[in-house]
């Protein structure tokens, strides 16, 4: 593997994830605190859980190419993107609501790791950091979404007012969403030369 394919492999799961992440839960989580608490202890609370959120998903992405056969690995991969470009085009804008509440008697910074790891367990950029994974090197996959998700919560916090007055949330999903739709052709395609 030589630094072009890392560049690579880093640069697209940073477009894929930063997408896919805008209007999400855990960024509307990062406003909603940022609006209510000091913003840094907001930020490293969420750069931590999207840290230990993304180790897990590419140690788990990586045993899983390890252990299957690499048509089933794409396979997978192809229908779990399609299914995430599909659901990200038909989010509405009504559908980002999020209500949010911290007790006072916690940590700032403890509090928002466990909303971002609780909101982010499972959710739709985990599994596609799972099966980048499983197909690009890991070590790129991890280092291209942890900074994305981190520059997502960064923007939660700062700036997200702003942009999202700019742009609609739905706008930004329907990006996503053919971005996702892309990968899961191209994961198709991966999944016919392999057959």
């Amino acid at each position: 593997m030589n630094w072009l394919d890392l560049t690579t492999a880093s640069g697209a799961s940073f477009l894929l994830i930063f997408a896919a992440e805008i209007g999400d839960k855990s960024q509307l989580v990062c406003m909603a605190l940022a609006a209510r608490y000091r913003a840094l202890p907001v930020m490293l609370g969420s750069a931590l859980a999207f840290v230990m959120l993304n180790t897990l998903a590419v140690v788990f992405g990586t045993t899983i190419a390890n252990w299957l056969p690499e048509i089933y690995v794409f396979a997978a991969v192809a229908i779990l993107f399609a299914a995430f470009g599909v659901h990200a085009l038909r989010i509405e804008d009504n559908d980002s609501d999020v209500k949010v509440a911290i007790r006072s008697q916690g940590s700032i910074l403890a509090g928002t790791f466990a909303l971002i790891t609780v909101a982010e367990f499972g959710d739709k950029t985990q599994l596609a950091v799972v099966a980048l994974s499983s197909t690009s090197p890991p070590i790129a996959v991890w280092l291209g979404s942890t900074l994305a998700l981190i520059t997502t919560s960064a923007l939660g916090v700062w700036a997200g007012r702003t942009i999202l007055q700019r742009m609609p949330i739905a706008m930004l999903h329907r990006i996503s969403g053919v971005i996702f739709i892309s990968l899961a052709v191209f994961a198709a395609y991966k999944t016919y030369l392999a057959f």
